[in-house]
């Protein structure tokens, strides 16, 4: 499934591959000489006021809570919903900011997330701001360089927590009897489905086919979602995409043109913890012009596990 991605943000949580293994970070009373120059007012939730009185440069990342929250503490595995601010060290710009826009989710998992994210942010609690000055051996600046972005920068993450929670692993409700016609899907004992075609014409228009209905929240136009899925061509039942076969879901914004038009029609409207069958054609697909694997022909078959929405 390919979407787009805003640079920074998507750079902490989509490219955690690039960083090795997980590292201790100081905590605020070894950070507290290293931050003195940044200066950080406001209240949790609202925008920062991010005051930077001399360059900062950190050759180990620090992180220090600047407002301690009263909520649960941020544990490993579970999916915070934060607001953010990036900063540059160098020059105390603001490059890229979630303020008055959409809140963000980051996964507290090493494999999805830089892991000097994760582990500035474990044990955290709900309703704090925490301050993370990411080295530039982190690799972040480096690969963010721009005209205003070195290197060699230091970056201030400030980052709001609103909310925790620990997302489904599959899907999770009332089964819903098969229909005629649609394929057919059989779950192995972890989740993973597995697809079979009828011997039938691919329906001409967009088919949004529960096969279980979970309990959670309808998803929303412009939230992100968390999924497992897999993806099969109609003609030939041949799978040309699976994030089962990864072992990692998939998130990504939805109702905001970052995926397919059959996702978006298809999902949002939905339940967090429902299995939803899109049987997409071509004009909600990848078009004429089809992608790699996937001829403009084509009518695909998606079963998709709704495991969270932020």
């Amino acid at each position: 499934m390919r979407l787009r991605l805003a640079p920074l943000f998507a750079a902490v949580v989509a490219a955690a591959a690039l960083t090795g293994a997980a590292i201790a970070v100081p905590a605020a009373s070894a950070a507290a000489d290293e931050l003195s120059a940044v200066s950080i007012t406001g209240a949790p939730g609202e925008k920062p006021v991010i005051a930077v009185t001399k360059p900062v440069s950190v050759k180990s990342s620090v992180a220090k809570v600047v407002t301690e929250g009263d909520g649960e503490k941020a544990t490993k595995g579970a999916t915070l919903t934060v607001d953010y601010t990036f900063v540059n060290g160098r020059t105390g710009d603001e490059i890229q900011t979630s303020y008055g826009q959409q809140t963000q989710p980051l996964p507290l998992d090493t494999a999805k997330t830089r892991p000097v994210i994760v582990d500035s942010l474990l044990g955290a609690r709900v309703g704090s701001r925490v301050l993370i000055a990411i080295a530039p051996k982190e690799g972040l600046a480096k690969a963010n360089a721009s005209a205003t972005i070195k290197k060699t920068d230091t970056l201030l993450f400030v980052v709001d927590i609103h909310a925790s929670h620990v997302p489904l692993t599959r899907a999770t409700g009332a089964a819903v009897a098969p229909v005629d016609g649609l394929p057919t899907v059989k779950l192995a004992k972890s989740g993973a489905p597995t697809i079979t075609m009828p011997k039938a014409s691919a329906p001409t228009t967009l088919v949004v086919q529960p096969l279980i209905t979970g309990t959670g929240p309808a998803v929303q136009s412009g939230q992100t979602i968390t999924v497992q899925y897999t993806g099969a061509i109609w003609d030939t039942g041949k799978v040309f995409d699976s994030s089962w076969k990864t072992g990692k879901a998939f998130t990504v914004p939805i109702g905001t043109k970052q995926v397919i038009a059959g996702w978006d029609n298809g999902l949002v409207g939905q339940t967090v913890g429902s299995q939803v069958m899109l049987v997409i054609p071509p004009d909600q697909g990848y078009g004429a012009s089809g992608t790699t694997g996937i001829k403009g022909t084509d009518t695909l078959v998606f079963v998709v596990d709704i495991l969270d929405a932020t």
